[in-house]
Formats: C-alpha cells, structure tokens, sequence
C-alpha cells in the first residue's frame, strides 16, 4: 500500500464572505486566536505524518507564501533581543526547506479544478486535501484517524459528520454500508438531497484520502453545480472502480468560512488554551451579562411602539 505523503491545500478563493478584511488579507490569514486559520489545518497534515504541503493559490495569496517562509529580519531582531521563546516557536512551524510548494489557480473554477492543478507536484500516489476553511478541533486530528483507517482499507476514505436529518439539502450525503475498522464502506454519494431522498444524514466534512486516478477524471471533468468543476462529481466516477471509506470525525468542526463559525473557533480555541481560557471565560460570561439585558430592553421598546 502506497503511503500517504503529500496534502493539498487549496487556497485561491476570494473570501468575499469577510470582505473588506480579505480585499488585502486572504482568508486564510485571518487569524484564530494568534496564528492564522491556514495554521491549524497544516499542523492537522503535519500530525498525520505529511511530508510534503501543496498550496493551490491565487492572485493576492502571495503573503501566504511568504508565512512559510523565513522571515531573517524578524528572525535577527528576536535574536538580538534574546526572545528564546519567539523563536522556538516560529522554528517549529516552520515547514523544512523543499516541503512547501506553491501553484497556481488561475481562474475560479471550482474545487475539482484546484484539485487537478496540484496534479504534476502530486504524482501518482495517493494524497491527502485538506480544505482550509475548515478547522477541526479534537485531541488527535482528523486526518490522522483517516490515516490509519487508510491503512487498514486503502482506497479512497472521506471524513464525514452527521447533520440534522431534515437539512440533508445543504451537503453532499454518503451512504453508510459494512464497518471498517473505526469507519465504514461508502455505498453512495448524493449532492444535497432532499431529507427523504437521503440515504443517510452522514455528510462529507472537508478531509479526504484520493488516489491519483482523480487527477484523469478532473482533467475530462464538466462544469457541473454553479458552473465549476465539482470535487463530488469526480469522486463519483472515481467510485465506480475504486473502494470509498468514510471515517466519522466525533471532534467539533468550525467553517471559517463563514462570520458565524469564524467567531466559534476564535471562543472555542481560546477556551482550550490553558494560557488564556480562564481569563476569556471570565470576560464572555461577564459580556453576556451585559449584552442580554440590552437586548431585553430593546424588545421592551419595541413592544411599546407596536
């Protein structure tokens, strides 16, 4: 069984859903705490086993690149000023010379199609894609579970969570056959069905194991849903010959995507360092004091008015 090497990163959207911050930051700079949401998802690969990180950017991304990189002046001036702590932690993220490399989306066409740029830097071995929006939080990281369960199945594994029955509509829902090991055998894969179509309220969660044979399919692939290139599509085809896993991540997710779930992860990753969290905690309860009596007084006023 070839092992997994390489992760994939695709990291040329726009962010428009957080414009005007991401009109000069990418998104995934946004920061979760103190360090930048792309971050947590690389230290995810690298506890997997990753040897090789693969970005797929876009026009503007280049402060990405520049993140992974060293930084001398900022490196000499830490030095200089004795910061021994700074500087063990900027060398422990930082990625080893000729593990981190970078190409090009040129145009918005989907998920599919940033896949299939990383095709050439991949090769043809099985590869991991993280997608950066999410962020998962759990003790041992989710694709390190896949991992293993990769090896024991091999093939093709997917993480996957469960969503409320009645909302199967907004994603793409697998099918659950035999257990395998800490996952099961895929039997299906539906793009956001109705609740009653759904053959099951298992719903793919943004981790993925692919074998190289995708790279063939994408490369013939239709514009599908919103006129891109869909990852689901392809993985559809890829089904026909090839085993599909599903490993239930049991962690929390959060979709930095979004403000909602970008102002989740910020409390609940602070929540979780011992350093901060008892001082945070304090502050939210004392802010929620604070913000609910105004809101009663503002139902008050309305219903006066009425």
């Amino acid at each position: 069984m070839r092992k997994v090497r390489k992760a994939v990163f695709p990291v040329a959207g726009l962010g428009t859903r957080f414009l005007p911050a991401t009109k000069a930051i990418p998104k995934e700079m946004l920061t979760v705490v103190d360090r930048p949401v792309i971050q947590y998802v690389v230290d995810e690969a690298r506890q997997a086993g990753i040897e090789h990180l693969i970005f797929v950017t876009g026009r503007n991304k280049g402060v990405i690149e520049d993140y992974f990189d060293i930084q001398v002046e900022l490196v000499n001036t830490l030095t200089e000023r004795g910061k021994k702590t700074e500087l063990s932690l900027l060398d422990e993220l930082q990625p080893t010379a000729g593990t981190a490399s970078f190409t090009r989306q040129q145009a918005p066409l989907g998920l599919g199609h940033a896949v299939w740029c990383a095709r050439d830097l991949v090769g043809p071995e099985p590869f991991a894609l993280l997608l950066p929006d999410m962020i998962m939080q759990s003790e041992e990281g989710c694709l390190k579970k896949m991992v293993e369960l990769y090896e024991q199945t091999g093939g093709n594994v997917i993480s996957v969570e469960q969503c409320d029955p009645k909302e199967t509509n907004k994603y793409g829902i697998v099918g659950q056959g035999e257990t395998r090991g800490s996952g099961f055998r895929i039997d299906g894969m539906v793009e956001k069905p109705k609740p009653e179509d759904a053959p099951s309220n298992y719903f793919i969660s943004g981790r993925y194991i692919l074998q190289p044979e995708i790279f063939d399919i994408l490369s013939t692939q239709e514009k599908g849903a919103g006129n891109e290139i869909q990852l689901t599509d392809g993985m559809l085809k890829l089904a026909q010959n090839q085993d599909f896993f599903a490993y239930p991540f049991e962690g929390r997710t959060f979709d930095c995507g979004s403000k909602e779930g970008f102002i989740q992860a910020n409390v609940a990753f602070a929540l979780w360092r011992r350093d901060i969290r008892g001082k945070v905690f304090d502050d939210l309860k004392e802010l929620m004091e604070t913000v609910e009596p105004a809101e009663r007084r503002a139902e008050t006023r309305s219903a006066a008015a009425e």
